[in-house]
């Protein structure tokens, strides 16, 4: 028989020591404080020994805590993983894609219908997320271009798909201007892409004002509404390119790194997401 704490009691402790507050675990859990507060006192109790102290007006985990969060936080991520992967193999088959939002609405579901004609049998689920929060978590392949704060294993891991090119766009009017008068409108979660494209230029093309939006199709409709000069991979602003209600008068740079695929840790890639990422990269090359 093991001898493990309630998982509640679990929980409350890994909440708590992740987010050092009892209030703030409390509030993910949607428990109350003395819930929370009652929890870490029962394992105490168990262990006979005190879990945290104060700092502040925080709680800092003893060392003892410390090396048990550790073991705690990895088997609680390997069992979100398998529950999710789980829930994933009862849907039927499929992959489970994560990628930007602008990216799946501007370029990957517009192209989903060529990919469904050579596989009619795979079906790709999608989690959208913002640059900042998109993370590994369930999905079989996480698709993104700016992997810096990814840890040195998970760039090492991640596969090449694409070169990316970005263009600083504006609406004709708005490139006829001075650059001390172009606001310059930013990824408030990729800021290092102006530093790259200043880098690799040695221009300033927008020294006005800084606008900053969360996503890239919020930067896109900035630029097409007047606003001011944005940075953007040119994959997905194709038809305004070409419609001309964008232009890029100031050439394209390519970045470091590139498209890259990176498959989930702790499982091997199965042949549907293999044949996905097969796909991905022929068509990003087209």
């Amino acid at each position: 028989m093991r001898k493990l704490p309630p998982l509640a009691s679990l929980r409350a402790f890994e909440a708590v020591a992740r987010t050092g507050s009892v209030t703030r675990a409390a509030e993910e859990l949607a428990r109350t404080h003395g819930a929370i507060s009652r929890h870490l006192k029962l394992l105490a109790d168990d262990v006979g020994a005190e879990l945290f102290e104060r700092d502040g007006t925080g709680l800092r985990m003893t060392p003892a805590a410390a090396d048990f969060y550790a073991v705690t936080r990895s088997v609680f991520d390997q069992l979100e993983r398998a529950y999710d992967n789980l829930g994933s193999r009862a849907a039927g088959p499929g992959v489970h894609v994560a990628c930007s939002a602008t990216f799946a609405m501007r370029w990957l579901v517009p192209q989903l219908a060529v990919f469904y004609r050579k596989h009619p049998d795979i079906r790709i689920r999608l989690s959208m997320t913002s640059a900042r929060e998109i993370r590994n978590e369930g999905a079989d392949v996480l698709v993104a271009w700016d992997m810096s704060s990814y840890s040195d294993a998970d760039q090492r891991r991640a596969l090449p798909l694409a070169p990316v090119n970005f263009a600083a766009v504006c609406v004709p009017a708005c490139a006829r201007l001075a650059a001390a008068k172009r606001t310059r409108i930013a990824h408030g979660y990729t800021s290092s892409a102006w530093d790259q494209w200043e880098a690799k230029t040695g221009k300033s093309v927008a020294r006005g004002d800084v606008l900053e939006f969360p996503h890239t199709h919020l930067c896109i409709e900035a630029a097409l509404s007047g606003l001011g000069v944005a940075l953007v991979e040119t994959r997905l602003i194709a038809r305004e390119l070409a419609e001309g209600t964008l232009v890029a008068p100031f050439g394209t740079v390519q970045f470091d790194g590139g498209l890259r695929a990176l498959p989930a840790a702790g499982r091997r890639m199965n042949a549907q997401a293999q044949a996905f990422v097969a796909w991905l990269r022929d068509a990003l090359t087209v």
